[in-house]
């Protein structure tokens, strides 16, 4: 793809390339790992992003430190697989669609379940792929020809499969418990999906009446007095002197005037509130637990939409919140609300739609989770998969082995439907049709002869002569008993296995969204067919992930990778960082702070935006992302290409592609390649150890301060002069500086391609070429020890002419004593390189050199450095300047140390404010002791 135009653009421009490249490669086929069968294979899957995504700092970190390594491991010369696909993101996508219906006045129950799904399909189509083109736009080197989905063919038969190869096994099972239950979403929620907040809320004393003594009362605290109606006991600590005698007695339930009994259970707080507890089985977990110890009764008194039910009596039909109003002034009328106290408590709330959740008794599926999470618990303790950072082990461990069994159903449209039928027609124990306990509530009413038909049971409707699809296409609600027998099949059954029936209807319920993803690393591979890719890329090589879905995902498929293919996912888990504002701050559209990634990529370029956060991505430090540093990045990139335009001009006295340490003559050629090597060692350790900041800097401080600050203004000396190794330097510049590309290329994709392809015009894309290895050169030890000498001479110089206020322009005298035979020789060998670049006149290097009175110093281990400066420096007017900086700057430190020390200013001022005024604080000491130092130099030489 070499671009006709020749000559060299004064800047780089990625707004121009960046799209241009990203089309070559894809046309290359340069993403698909290699087919040669002899190269070791490296796979990592995407952590699928929601159809509904957009990309965020989250998503543009994980893409970019994947890409990272998966472009390393393809040009180290691996079959390198980077998988992409997307996650169907039931609730998540599912709300959207509706939020789009609401706005044209409808909704899913209008449209029917059938007519819904085709909605969503659309919106998929249409909109579900904006996600993958924006990680396009970061440089993502994904295999796009692989791309998944959850809800594609391949997936679904293996979603499908898992879930009836565990039901048969028995690990899958049907339940009725409490839950966790979404009144706007309709659904079940597990308890990782139920986002806790604490909030302010108040503590409601409320007297029950003791029956048979009138006057006297137990007093319970609550948070919730709406489901006091749905009470069946009241609980005290059998350790509690003060209801000791009340155990075993009967109380009047207030408002409903229903009998319920005192009990007692050591699980009672007796700190808190009074040491009484009302027992509301069917709406908080902690009482469902008190009531199977003690064999209560389940009154319900919140439904399915949050509303009240015939159970609570004349609150019937009222949305809770409304009830908990009425119930408190009801109570005030009756006399029997003691006391109202604030307090703060922790509320759940669902993870999607934000909405208060409700414990709410409901039949669901189970996955039976403890014989699945030994075998993972095992094979991490066993080292067969690596946290990194290590740290992260702890928090699998713990939540593994205090592990839950996983509720997988969710009363949604949009997801994998349960591969579940029941016979309405089959008999139960008691002689009846299941159907007639099956029942349906619909959405709209049928008309059957003028009159509405609002629901009933299966069989009801069905002798109504409504059709199992009209059932089901108007069915809101549709309940099936714990005790009806489910009929599993791999593909969709007409008639009872049993009796014969048609009359079947299938589970309305879908699956988990994370049911799915547990299958990700091996249900994308071909699984359950045993495919090429399955064999050759399972297990996968690592997985980049967030903290957050450690539990969700992390956990979920490795309990499944050890079930089904009898090998773990991943060899490594590798947890990134939050990326979170300047100021530490976790983003959010509420404080304004968020920072878009294309916004980024629009301004600076992909590849600054990549170098950035792989520059901040620390192993268990969350990043402090600034637009700054993106624009530092951005320079750095000019850096590159203004070391590529200086090099090409000197293309035409190239001789060779290669040149060793061996091979170089040069001292500063021998050094710059020992560097090199390096480098190449330092940033394939760091990549190799996931610490993909050190491999950034090791790239960052080779390039810009080696290759750029010294070697390249070495080479100047030579190049512009009349030297006779003039083509050893070029061959060095340009075997230098590409392995530079080849370094960079995983961070930096873009530039070092373009560099690469339409400026040194090679033959092949740089992503195919290989990447520096640690075997590739030498190391010369002696010439890295003697060119110290020669930049640290360089460098002390330049120390003196900056302390001292001295102009570049001025040419120094200089005298440099030297301490031993080899660093004299070494000096006088650098004799041109010290003169050009220190900007001097003259110097003298020996050992006998005296220090004439007047001179500035500079002393280094091995020799002085001494300067006549008495006839440059007007030695009494740079002592007022800086006599006049020092007091400037004390009382600069004054100040802030006499604000440092206000404890209220610690303690009232924002966290970022204090720390910006420590730090600053601590510059001014530095400062101070600088300015000191140099009016020492001026006592000194005057």
């Amino acid at each position: 793809m070499h671009d006709k135009e020749n000559s060299i653009s004064e800047t780089y421009n990625p707004e121009k390339i960046e799209t241009k490249l990203y089309s070559f490669w894809e046309e290359k086929g340069f993403f698909k790992p290699s087919s040669e069968t002899n190269k070791p294979a490296y796979c990592v899957v995407i952590p699928p992003p929601n159809v509904t995504g957009t990309l965020h700092m989250g998503h543009a970190l994980n893409a970019t430190l994947q890409d990272i390594l998966i472009r390393w491991k393809r040009m180290l010369g691996y079959a390198a697989l980077w998988l992409p696909g997307t996650d169907h993101a039931g609730i998540a996508t599912q709300n959207v669609v509706e939020r789009q219906l609401l706005q044209e006045g409808r909704d899913r129950y209008t449209l029917g379940r059938t007519a819904f799904l085709q909605k969503v399909w659309q919106w998929k189509e249409s909109c579900g792929g904006r996600i993958i083109d924006q990680l396009k736009r970061i440089g993502a080197s994904c295999d796009w020809s692989r791309l998944r989905f959850t809800m594609d063919e391949g997936l679904s038969k293996a979603v499908k499969e898992v879930f009836l190869r565990l039901f048969e096994e028995g690990l899958i099972y049907r339940d009725l418990r409490l839950i966790n239950w979404c009144p706007r979403c309709h659904t079940a929620l597990s308890d990782l999906e139920v986002e806790h907040e604490e909030l302010a809320g108040k503590l409601y004393y409320i007297k029950y009446p003791i029956k048979d003594l009138p006057g006297n009362y137990i007093t319970v605290a609550t948070t919730r007095p709406e489901t006091m109606l749905g009470d069946t006991a009241v609980a005290v600590n059998p350790e509690d002197n003060r209801y000791k005698n009340f155990i075993g007695k009967i109380l009047i339930l207030p408002l409903i005037n229903r009998e319920i009994p005192i009990i007692a259970d050591s699980a009672v707080d007796m700190e808190f509130g009074t040491g009484a507890v009302k027992v509301t089985p069917s709406h908080d977990f902690n009482d469902a637990e008190i009531a199977q110890r003690h064999s209560l009764a389940y009154v319900c008194v919140i439904d399915e939409e949050g509303r009240m039910t015939e159970e609570a009596g004349i609150y019937r039909g009222m949305d809770r919140y409304e009830a908990r109003k009425k119930i408190i002034n009801d109570l005030i009328e009756l006399g029997l609300l003691e006391k109202t106290e604030k307090h703060k408590h922790a509320v759940g709330h669902c993870y999607r739609c934000k909405t208060v959740i409700e414990p709410f008794q409901t039949v669901q599926w189970y996955v039976k989770i403890k014989p699945l999470a030994e075998e993972a618990i095992k094979i991490v303790e066993e080292g067969k998969i690596r946290f990194i950072p290590e740290g992260w082990v702890n928090n699998y461990y713990a939540w593994m082995r205090d592990i839950k069994d996983w509720c997988i159903s969710r009363q949604l449209w949009w997801g994998h439907r349960i591969p579940v039928w029941y016979c309405a027609k089959c008999k139960k124990d008691n002689g009846k049709e299941q159907g007639d306990g099956i029942e349906i509530l619909f959405y709209k009413p049928a008309i059957l002869n003028g009159k509405e038909v609002w629901g009933g049971s299966f069989n009801e409707l069905r002798s109504l002569g409504i059709s199992k699809e009209d059932i089901e296409q108007r069915a809101k609600i549709i309940k099936i008993p714990k005790d009806i027998k489910p009929i599993t099949s791999r593909e969709e059954i007409k008639t009872c296995p049993s009796c014969g029936s048609e009359e079947l209807i299938q589970d309305p319920d879908v699956l988990d969204t994370w049911f799915s993803s547990a299958l990700w690393p091996f249900s994308t591979l071909g699984w359950p067919e045993e495919t090429e890719d399955l064999k050759r890329f399972y297990p996968t090589s690592v997985l980049v992930t967030g903290f957050d879905i450690i539990f969700f995902w992390v956990a979920r498929m490795i309990m499944m990778g050890m079930k089904f293919m009898k090998d773990v996912p991943f060899r490594d888990v590798y947890i990134h960082a939050l990326v979170r504002d300047s100021k530490g701050q976790k983003m959010s559209k509420s404080k304004g702070n968020v920072i878009d990634p294309l916004v980024m990529i629009e301004k600076y370029g992909a590849d600054a935006f990549r170098f950035t956060l792989a520059a901040f991505a620390a192993q268990g430090r969350d990043i402090k992302f600034s637009e700054e540093r993106v624009e530092g990045y951005r320079h750095f990139i000019n850096k590159i290409w203004n070391a590529m335009k200086f090099i090409m001009g000197f293309a035409n006295l190239r001789t060779k592609e290669k040149i060793t340490v061996e091979e170089a003559k040069s001292l500063k050629n021998k050094w710059i390649l020992s560097k090199l090597s390096d480098a190449i060692f330092e940033t394939n350790r760091a990549l190799d150890a996931y610490r993909f900041n050190d491999a950034a800097g090791a790239v960052y401080q080779f390039l810009w301060h080696e290759f750029c600050d010294w070697y390249i203004e070495l080479s100047k000396v030579v190049l512009y002069s009349e030297e006779e190794d003039k083509e050893e330097t070029v061959n060095c510049l340009f075997f230098v500086f590409e392995n530079i590309l080849k370094l960079l290329h995983p961070f930096m994709p873009y530039v070092t391609e373009e560099i690469w392809l339409n400026i040194l015009k090679k033959e092949e894309s740089i992503m195919v070429s290989s990447y520096p290895s640690v075997n590739l050169l030498d190391r010369d030890e002696e010439a890295v020890k003697k060119m110290g000498y020669i930049i640290n001479a360089i460098s002390g110089i330049r120390s003196i002419r900056g302390e001292l206020n001295i102009s570049p322009s001025v040419n120094l005298e200089v005298f440099i004593k030297t301490l031993t035979k080899e660093v004299n020789e070494v000096l006088s060998e650098g004799y041109n390189f010290i003169l050009k670049l220190a900007r001097l006149s003259k110097i003298k290097i020996a050992k006998d050199i005296v220090r004439e009175k007047g001179s500035a110093i500079a002393v280094e281990r091995d020799f002085e450095i001494y300067i006549p400066v008495r006839d440059i420096v007007d030695i009494e007017q740079e002592r007022k300047r800086l006599s006049k900086e020092l007091e400037k700057t004390e009382q600069d430190i004054k100040f802030l140390n006499k604000k440092l020390m206000n404890e209220d200013f610690i303690r009232n001022a924002p966290k970022e404010v204090v720390e910006k005024d420590k730090l600053k604080y601590e510059e001014l000491l530095i400062r101070s002791d600088k300015i000191k130092e140099n009016l020492k130099v001026l006592e000194e030489i005057s």
